[in-house]
């Protein structure tokens, strides 16, 4: 039997994912790829996923990063080439053959009804996604106050993410949480 490099493998399995990724591809692209290269392969570790993960959320630019950081990971720069490229041809294919559909069929019942179900589905979607890097990253009781504790100084007011990490990496430097 033919056996697939580790790139090939994890391409393959991105591009097939993100032929589903909607709502955004980091929402079901990132537990997906986790389960996958940590549970399923054991290429990286939780913390290595996580902080791939934690690093393409805080810096400037698309969130898909972190998939280009996993190739990179796995098999250097041509990892990172291959999962980006992955990760984008197949959605982006998918994406403008259905802005034609829909662009001949913007005001029928299907159409509506696909408009309307996508963004709870996104919101339901993204809530998984949190709750599952919650449960990756969280080791102990202070980590999993700290996440509970972000998660509300965020959804009640208009702070920059940036700073709670920074002051969570302060407190674990620190050595206070």
């Amino acid at each position: 039997m033919n056996e697939q490099s580790p790139i090939g493998q994890l391409s393959l399995h991105i591009a097939l994912m993100s032929l589903m990724a909607v709502g955004g591809g980091v929402v079901l692209l990132a537990p997906q790829v986790g389960q996958y290269v940590v549970e399923g392969q054991h290429w990286l570790t939780n913390e290595q996923f996580s902080a791939a993960y934690a690093i393409a959320q805080a810096a400037p630019g698309p969130n898909l990063l972190f998939i280009s950081l996993v190739g990179w990971l796995i098999g250097g720069w041509s990892g990172a080439v291959m999962t980006t490229i992955a990760v984008i041809v197949p959605s982006t294919l998918l994406t403008l053959t259905a802005v034609r559909w829909h662009a001949g069929r913007a005001g029928s019942r299907l159409s509506r009804a696909l408009g309307q179900a996508f963004g709870p589905m996104s919101i339901g979607l993204m809530a998984a996604t949190a709750w599952l890097f919650t449960g990756i990253s969280n080791t102990d009781w202070r980590a999993d106050v700290v996440t509970l504790l972000s998660a509300l100084i965020l959804l009640r007011t208009k702070l920059n993410p940036v700073v709670l990490i920074a002051l969570g990496a302060a407190a674990g430097a620190l050595r206070i949480i």
